[in-house]
């Protein structure tokens, strides 16, 4: 039954209108049936009158946009995209050359001199990548040892900023953590001063050291950290470590106002002793359901776990289906572009993306009403693997700290190519407004994510951005349409 509706609907959109028709300036009438369109898809109302009519319609382009809104409502993962016409392929992007010798490592953290020339290689991220992958097996390598001690006591004292192509805080964090799997004692030596340090991402790497080193008294430190990012990682490692010994300060942590903290701090306490951790966290749970924030999903299901309800007792806020001002020109083929400005202390430079309204005008739409309204200003690529892709847009700086509003997904067939930018998300239709720029070809993305723009200038600078990099601002630069 599927297969006839899709094919049907496919007979809708490559029947030839006369030529004149196709050509024809759409109306006002004909932009609002298009608005109602996306509206009746970002709601998932395949009974919309607006879905009919469109496919029905004379233009091109209005028919397209009817019959996919359709086949998106009525199937979430649009399995039958594929037999839509294709669009423009993305820009294509040539590999940067260090990336060869970044992928080479995969399989080499045994070989210590592979290691030690990654160490020393010329591009800094094949150069944490060495450390990263590190194993004992070169823990008696007197050379690669001093180039992590090196790198640890040769910390900048100012470690807010970095010149395009070098680190700043980046090398000691990498050096510490691989250091304490190599040589534990040496390790424990230097964490103190890392785990105390100013800059936030010092200390995340530093609880990352203490769970290899067991330091159970550091972890604890850390699990009180103001900053939301360091406890949670310091939390999860305690919670491994001492299990439920630390849980009066799990349940304390489950006050805070992070979701990342709340979330993590639940999952610690599942099958907790303590005969108060139910209350507590289905007290928690009614706070956070009243703070009405969709993308903050995860920590309420992890308190309905902990408090021992079962997930179908979430109570997400109300979907709120608007449709942003550009993404009726989007859809109809205007060209919008993005700069990203990184700050100057984050070794500067800009990218330039363009918005895919021919695949996701609503998610792209959406994007430049934050970027207008300065929403990304300031915030941090906070995920960074050289291979896969860039993440940022959170303000929190982490997975679980998103807009308060879900972006619906758009799955198209554009695929995952190398500077294409993805939406970030936790599930269908989770999106929480974060970016991903993809660094190499990721097919397997194709099912679940939607790209809604592409790199069209600067991909080296993309490459270039390290974990914790700043973005400066993101600002609408050019606005046209080939109506």
């Amino acid at each position: 039954m599927k297969s006839t509706y899709f094919a049907a609907l496919f007979l809708i959109i490559t029947a030839a209108p006369p030529l004149s028709a196709q050509r024809r300036v759409l109306s006002g009438a004909d932009s609002v049936l298009v608005g109602r369109i996306l509206l009746a898809e970002d709601r998932r109302d395949s009974t919309d009158a607006a879905l009919a009519l469109g496919q029905r319609h004379a233009d091109t382009r209005v028919r397209l946009l009817a019959v996919r809104a359709a086949a998106r409502t009525r199937d979430s993962a649009f399995a039958t995209r594929d037999s839509l016409p294709p669009l423009r392929e993305p820009k294509k992007w040539p590999n940067v050359a260090w990336r060869a010798r970044y992928r080479s490592l995969k399989s080499q953290g045994d070989d210590c001199t592979a290691i030690r020339a990654a160490l020393a290689d010329r591009a800094w991220p094949v150069r944490l990548r060495g450390a990263d992958l590190v194993t004992t097996a070169c823990a008696a390598d007197d050379s690669l040892m001093s180039t992590l001690r090196n790198w640890i006591d040769a910390l900048p004292a100012d470690v807010t900023r970095r010149t395009r192509g070098t680190v700043s805080w980046h090398a000691a964090a990498h050096a510490l953590v691989a250091l304490s799997k190599l040589q534990p004692a040496e390790a424990a030596t230097r964490l103190p001063k890392l785990a105390g340090h100013g800059q936030w991402q010092l200390r995340v790497y530093s609880a990352r050291a203490a769970a290899i080193l067991a330091d159970a008294a550091t972890l604890r430190i850390l699990a009180r950290d103001a900053n939301p990012n360091v406890a949670e990682i310091a939390i999860e490692a305690l919670s491994k470590l001492t299990k439920h010994a630390d849980d009066d300060l799990f349940v304390t942590s489950l006050q805070r106002n992070e979701a990342q903290v709340v979330r993590v701090a639940a999952l610690a306490l599942a099958g907790s002793p303590r005969t108060d951790v139910m209350t507590t966290a289905n007290t928690a749970f009614d706070r956070w359901v009243s703070r009405a924030n969709a993308s903050e999903r995860d920590v309420r299901l992890a308190l309905l776990a902990a408090s021992g309800r079962p997930g179908s007792d979430d109570r997400s806020p109300p979907v709120r289906a608007l449709l942003p001002p550009t993404a009726i020109a989007l859809a109809l083929g205007a060209d919008l572009r993005l700069r990203v400005t990184m700050s100057p202390a984050s070794g500067g430079g800009s990218f330039t993306v363009r918005m895919r309204g021919d695949i996701a005008p609503i998610a792209a739409a959406r994007v430049v009403e934050l970027a207008d309204a300065g929403y990304y200003d300031g915030l941090v690529w906070h995920r960074v693997e050289h291979d896969f892709v860039i993440q940022g847009g959170s303000p929190g700086a982490n997975e679980y700290v998103g807009s308060d509003r879900y972006f619906r997904d758009e799955l198209g067939t554009v695929p995952h190519a190398r500077g294409t930018v993805g939406m970030s998300t936790r599930g269908h239709d989770t999106g929480d407004a974060q970016w991903f720029v993809n660094l190499s070809y990721n097919p397997r993305l194709g099912q679940d994510y939607t790209v809604f723009a592409e790199v069209v200038e600067r991909m080296d600078v993309v490459d270039g951005i390290l974990e914790g990099d700043v973005i400066a601002r993101i600002s609408r630069i050019q606005h046209g349409s080939r109506r």
